[in-house]
């Protein structure tokens, strides 16, 4: 397994440039046109080593599809290896003019580079070193871009549900937690809820007694809400976004509060819900309503996961390194492949920093060990490690 990291580690500017060109190509979520420039750019600089489909999103940018074209056996075995990833950044337009693309202090810096365009870059060249060394490949290799990860996979979902259920295992090139570049074997499942209270108007001066007061009710059901939180068992509730009344001298007929839910095992997402469903108003002139649930299931650590974080390390041992896991609290596309009982390995991406913040950077040592891990990978789970 040296001989990948002596090819990669040779193509580093290489690796480097084409980095920079998907950096400086900025593609935020809500830019339909700006995402596809990307997808196209990032289609044309593969498509000597990959066959390329896109397909139309609904409301957001193309998807990408990247069938890699690998030295393989005359019969190839059943189930193809995935890697998944997303095109989208949460920068937007203009990002460029304050967050200039630079090396520098050892790191590669710029918008989305940690997040996540640094591990596109990585899977690509991890397969034009197992093609150059003429490495077999006995499953087939595909890369799946998404266009609206950052916005929460909505229409790209069901397609990512699709090619995973193809899959023999799912690779998600996501960044590495931490400066250690621990992988992630378990992720928060996520959940939105809109809880809204309907009072009763009336003026609050002339009128004070006959009015319901759809604030003061809220406060009262954010303190029931905040109580669904269940740390010991990974579960957080968190209100964050409040909206209510028109006017100071109007009671409040109307109040709405937005909630960020997260539940570390499938199962407790069922009884956050009842919690939510049996919120009941503590003035009884008012009525709730609650919509939303979980959206994104959670990536639990179970054997499959296990078993690929298995071969991960024996890879990374005969680097003489070590590669530790983790659990993080934010979703992925990996939550959605992992719902469906495929053997999915996350944080494959870059070591760095600063997903979503200005100080988002790729650590540049590290960039040939995780090519090189990737190439492992898709070897050795082509071959039938999994």
């Amino acid at each position: 397994m040296r001989e990948p990291l002596g090819w990669i580690q040779g193509q580093q500017d290489t690796v480097l440039a084409f980095l920079r060109e998907l950096v400086e190509c900025e593609s935020p979520s809500d830019d339909l046109a700006a995402v596809n420039r990307f997808v196209d750019l990032f289609a044309a600089r593969i498509g000597d080593i990959a066959k390329v489909r896109k397909t139309k999103g609904r409301r957001y940018g193309s998807n990408l599809l990247c069938e890699f074209d690998l030295p393989a056996p005359r019969r190839k075995a059943p189930g193809q290896i995935l890697g998944i990833g997303h095109s989208d950044t949460v920068w937007p337009l203009g990002t460029l003019k304050t967050m200039k693309w630079r090396v520098e202090d050892g790191r590669a810096w710029g918008p989305g580079v940690f997040d996540m365009k640094a591990g596109l870059a990585f899977f690509v060249f991890a397969m034009r070193a197992l093609k150059s060394l003429d490495v077999p490949v006995a499953r087939k290799v595909s890369l799946w871009i998404v266009s609206d990860e950052e916005a929460g996979s909505e229409d790209s979902r069901r397609a990512t549900e699709e090619h995973a259920r193809k899959s023999a295992a799912v690779l998600v090139l996501e960044p590495a937690a931490g400066p250690d570049g621990k992988l992630k074997t378990a992720r928060k499942g996520v959940g939105d809820y809109v809880v809204t209270v309907k009072g009763k108007s009336a003026h609050a001066g002339l009128d004070f007694s006959n009015g319901a007061n759809a604030i003061v009710e809220m406060a009262r059901q954010v303190e029931a809400i905040r109580g669904f939180t269940r740390l010991d068992r990974g579960i957080t509730v968190s209100p964050g976004i409040i909206r209510g009344g028109t006017r100071t001298n109007v009671v409040p007929d109307e109040c709405a509060l937005e909630v960020d839910m997260r539940v570390a095992r499938l199962r407790d997402a069922a009884w956050v819900d009842r919690q939510f469903r049996s919120l009941k108003p503590r003035d009884k002139r008012c009525r709730i309503e609650v919509s939303g649930g979980l959206n994104r299931p959670p990536l639990e650590r179970k054997p499959g996961v296990v078993k690929l974080l298995n071969v991960a390390r024996q890879i990374a041992a005969e680097y003489g390194m070590t590669l530790g896991e983790t659990s993080v609290g934010g979703g992925s596309d990996g939550n959605f492949t992992g719902a469906l009982g495929i053997p999915t390995l996350d944080g494959l991406g870059a070591v760095g920093e600063g997903a979503h913040a200005a100080h988002e950077s790729v650590i540049l040592d590290r960039i040939p060990h995780r090519i090189a891990l990737l190439a492992g990978l898709v070897e050795r789970l082509a071959s039938g490690a999994i």
